[in-house]
């Protein structure tokens, strides 16, 4: 998909990728983020269903040689996770019972992400990847308010030097009436994984 239609399709995106470029300003040679570096990109992470119209969107837009890879190494991820999957693996729908978020800690930690390239170690879809994949790297408070950051960035920086990069997060709101409307748009509520939203007719725990 072209770079400049994302906004047009999903117009959280400049909000979140101006944050983004703000935080990088501030973070410079402190953040580690670059093409290459892929640390990030190994392990699974739950993502939105927003976050899953948006790929879906991206691959649509694709070269036809690229979506098929994708969509082959999203179908054997999946095959890979489904039995463990914690959640409804009929639906791809994460945490649908109590017990699945601490499952969740260690499941599919060494599970490559299907956008990417083996070869290169870059994202295959990096235009359309989950908001997720665009706020991690620099200083992020996450839902119990704790400044976060990727172990590989602000090393040996100080706790003031962390917090002056904080990443803005006041686009979350928007986001999460966006959210609302690609689930009531898919029908599914909830979390679900990049595998599952990308795999051509993602099969069940028995390739129902």
């Amino acid at each position: 998909m072209q770079q400049d239609a994302m906004p047009n399709l999903f117009p959280i995106l400049p909000l979140v990728d101006s944050a983004l470029r703000s935080a990088a300003e501030r973070s410079g040679t402190s953040l580690a983020c670059r093409p290459g570096c892929s640390q990030c990109c190994v392990g699974a992470f739950a993502i939105t269903q927003l976050d899953a119209e948006l790929l879906r969107s991206g691959l649509a837009h694709a070269p036809a040689t690229l979506a098929e890879r994708i969509q082959h190494r999203a179908r054997l991820s999946w095959a890979r996770l489904r039995s463990t999957f914690p959640g409804d693996p009929l639906r791809g729908l994460l945490f649908t019972q109590p017990e699945h978020k601490d499952a969740f800690e260690e499941f599919a930690n060494d599970e490559p992400c299907p956008l990417l390239d083996p070869a290169t170690q870059t994202c295959d879809l990096y235009h359309a990847r989950p908001v997720a994949c665009r706020t991690f790297g620099p200083p992020v408070k996450d839902e119990q308010g704790h400044l976060t950051v990727c172990e590989l960035c602000f090393v040996d920086a100080s706790a003031e030097e962390v917090a002056r990069c904080e990443m803005d997060q006041s686009w979350r709101t928007q986001e999460e009436l966006l959210i609302s409307a690609s689930e009531q748009r898919s029908g599914l509520h909830g979390l679900t994984l990049v595998a599952y939203a990308l795999a051509p007719d993602p099969p069940g725990p028995t390739g129902a």
